[in-house]
């Protein structure tokens, strides 16, 4: 008797439904984190020490009259549930308040500081997922050889440096010591403000805070690629592409390479949120004008409009970016989805 073994009919349509499925619930946990982040956001900054009507006027002669009208100016001094009422209600016209230190739409302030962070990080994260997947993938492919013991050492290296300490060190060789670039701010103000002298200038600011992310980027991308191409060299697919004749080259580029470069789909993701949100510690070591500086700057008040805006933003382009990732993992992956 012979058995015939069928493959169910509906294989493809499980597929079709779970699809749909899989996305509505990746983007209802988004919802769900992004709601947590409004309500942490709130809250989490009414926490901090001090009394921003009082810091705002310390070092001025005033009344506590005066202090307790400002406060009331701000809001300050209705119910806690009530500010929050007026906080999600306004958030939902697109109104992130007032930032009580520049006297200025919070919203206006984000668009006047992030193209700087967006020049800044980007620049960064373009050319480290570049050089990093590339060396990464090398070292991996040459394991053991002098070309991954020296690449791996020093990715290792500016992955375990702090990035505020290593952008410290830049600044004093290259900017105090040798002079070769500016110590801080995104332009001079003895350079016209238009046209090829202008571009020179920004990019000479600019290389040492893109160079100090780039390392620590770089160091990520290298080591994740690194592992994950790692792994794929032990697939059996391999042994059987070399088996037909493929060139060692065309094995790795045809076949390895694109495999592991699955898991890295949800680093570059995750940092291209990051890249909005820019980076506080190289921003404010360098004087970049960008969100980055800006937050610092606005927990001296502390600006709790301010900081609240630029946290919204900050870990709303974190969740959108994540949810991406797992879109793209469930379209590049069709097991994620099963």
């Amino acid at each position: 008797m012979t058995v015939i073994e069928t493959v169910p009919a509906d294989s493809e349509d499980t597929r079709g439904s779970s699809l749909p499925r899989y996305l509505a619930l990746k983007a209802g946990g988004s919802l769900i984190s992004l709601a947590l982040v409004v309500v942490l956001g709130f809250f989490m900054f009414r926490i901090i020490p001090g009394d921003p009507a009082i810091n705002m006027t310390r070092g001025r002669q005033v009344s506590p009259g005066e202090v307790e009208r400002l406060r009331q100016e701000m809001g300050l001094d209705k119910p806690l549930l009530v500010q929050f009422w007026r906080f999600v209600r306004d958030l939902f016209t697109g109104d992130l308040g007032t930032s009580y230190v520049y006297r200025r739409p919070v919203t206006d302030l984000i668009g006047d500081y992030i193209g700087p962070t967006l020049l800044l990080t980007g620049t960064a994260a373009i050319i480290s997922i570049a050089l990093g997947l590339w060396l990464g993938q090398k070292a991996a492919w040459r394991r053991g050889s002098w070309f991954d013991k020296i690449h791996t050492g020093v990715a290792l290296v500016f992955w375990s440096v702090p990035t505020f300490w290593l952008g410290l060190l830049l600044l004093l060789v290259f900017g105090g010591g040798l002079g070769w670039f500016p110590t801080g701010g995104m332009q001079s103000p003895d350079v016209a403000h238009s046209g090829p002298a202008h571009v020179a200038d920004v990019a000479k600011h600019l290389f040492l805070p893109c160079l100090t992310l780039t390392l620590a980027y770089l160091a990520e991308y290298h080591l994740v690629m690194r592992s994950s191409l790692l792994d794929e060299k032990a697939e059996y697919y391999l042994v059987t592409a070399r088996a037909k004749g493929l060139r060692d080259s065309l094995v790795r580029r045809r076949h390895a390479v694109p495999n592991a470069l699955l898991p890295t789909v949800t680093l570059i993701l995750l940092n291209f949120g990051f890249v909005v949100s820019g980076a506080i510690t190289v921003e404010t070591v360098y004087s970049w004008p960008g969100l980055g500086l800006l937050s610092y700057d606005a927990l001296s008040g502390p600006d709790i409009p301010l900081l609240q805006g630029v946290f919204l933003l900050f870990s709303a382009a974190i969740i959108l970016f994540n949810l991406v990732a797992d879109v793209m993992y469930g379209f590049l992956d069709p097991r994620v989805t099963s």
